[in-house]
């Protein structure tokens, strides 16, 4: 699939990505794909196609509502064997703690 595909299936209204999650093989992926077409569209803009995008996309995760990272956590970290403790240990610190971390630990020019 081309990168343009592959940006607006992410940016598609909601039903089509929800189709689009069902064939996703990779669970962040399928995650993504049933966010609200908002959260869709801010990753989007904020991390897809961009050279840092991992560390990117770290910090999109770190700043996103209570609710996103919640159910990111529950519906993909605690899905992995062995659960990834320390990240999901991080999403669950408060706006303070983790703006501090992407300020001081990630890469300050990503920000």
């Amino acid at each position: 699939m081309s990168s343009s595909t592959e940006r607006s299936i992410l940016l598609a209204p909601r039903p089509v990505a929800r189709a689009a999650a069902l064939g996703a093989r990779d669970p962040e992926q399928r995650w993504m794909l049933a966010q609200p077409r908002a959260v869709r569209r801010g990753f989007a803009e904020a991390v897809y196609g961009r050279p840092d995008a991992e560390a990117r996309q770290e910090v999109w995760m770190l700043r996103q509502p209570k609710a996103v990272r919640e159910s990111f956590v529950k519906q993909v970290l605690l899905r992995q064997d062995p659960p990834p403790r320390e990240q999901i240990w991080m999403l669950r610190q408060t706006d303070k703690v983790r703006e501090s971390y992407v300020r001081d630990v990630l890469a300050p020019d990503v920000t």
